[in-house]
């Protein structure tokens, strides 16, 4: 699996671990961070065949497995299929970024299932005086 020349994995059992570096993924649309650390596994694509350069997987994988945000946070499983389309697509895998995002959302999720399947973001205190 290649996720890019910065990403070095290791080939184990049916799937990965990232060896080097560890890296942050930062969701622009909520400015909130992922960091998958060196020694993190990914099966890659469950049940799908693996894309070429892209992290998404590994992402995808780290929010299923622990369902929070650096900051501890929860992540829910829309946000969770979301960030796995937003990936793919920002990739160049558009039709891949549809029909994976819906595909997780329905039958995956993980961790991210258990939080919930949408987490409404807090809503901001108001002071109208």
């Amino acid at each position: 699996m290649s996720y890019g020349r910065f990403i070095k994995t290791k080939k184990v059992g049916d799937g990965y671990i990232i060896i080097a570096p560890a890296y942050t993924y930062t969701d622009p649309k909520t400015g909130r961070e992922i960091t998958n650390k060196v020694g993190m596994y990914s099966d890659g694509a469950t049940w799908a065949r693996d894309l070429k350069n892209t992290d998404a997987w590994l992402v995808h994988d780290n929010i299923c497995r622990y369902g929070r945000w650096d900051d501890g946070g929860k992540i829910g499983n829309w946000t969770a299929s979301r960030i796995l389309g937003d990936i793919l697509k920002r990739d160049g895998h558009w039709l891949e970024a549809i029909y994976w995002r819906w595909g997780t959302f329905v039958f995956g999720g993980g961790a991210a299932r258990i939080n919930g399947m949408r987490i409404a973001p807090k809503s901001k205190k108001r002071d109208f005086l």
